[in-house]
C-alpha cells in the first residue's frame, strides 16, 4: 500500500482493486478506473515451494517476475517510480 500511495502521489495510478479468492489474493493498480490493470500482484500460497508464492503481472497478462520476497518482486515498479521522480 505504501508503493500504491507513492504512485498515486506521482500521478501514475488512480484506482485499485483487491480480490480475495480461495486459492489466491490479487492487488491490481489502474491508471484510470476504466482501463485494464497496469500492474497486478498475485499471491498463491500453494506455489510457495515451487515458483514462489508472489507473481508480478503486467498490463497485458505477462508474468514479469516471480518469487517469495514481496519487496524484491516490486523492484521493477519501484524503479519506474524513481524514473518518474527524476524526470
Amino acid at each position: 500500500m505504501d508503493l500504491y500511495g507513492r504512485m498515486v502521489a506521482a500521478g501514475e495510478w488512480r484506482d485499485y482493486q483487491i480480490s480475495m479468492e480461495r486459492n489466491e489474493a490479487r492487488f491490481a493498480a489502474f491508471r484510470r478506473a476504466a482501463d485494464r490493470p497496469e500492474v497486478t500482484v498475485v499471491k498463491r500460497p500453494s506455489l510457495l515451494r515451487k515458483q514462489g508464492q508472489y507473481a508480478l503481472i503486467g498490463e497485458h497478462g505477462q508474468i514479469l517476475k516471480r518469487g517469495n520476497d514481496l519487496q524484491a518482486l516490486l523492484v521493477p515498479v519501484e524503479r519506474r517510480l524513481v524514473k518518474l521522480v527524476q524526470a
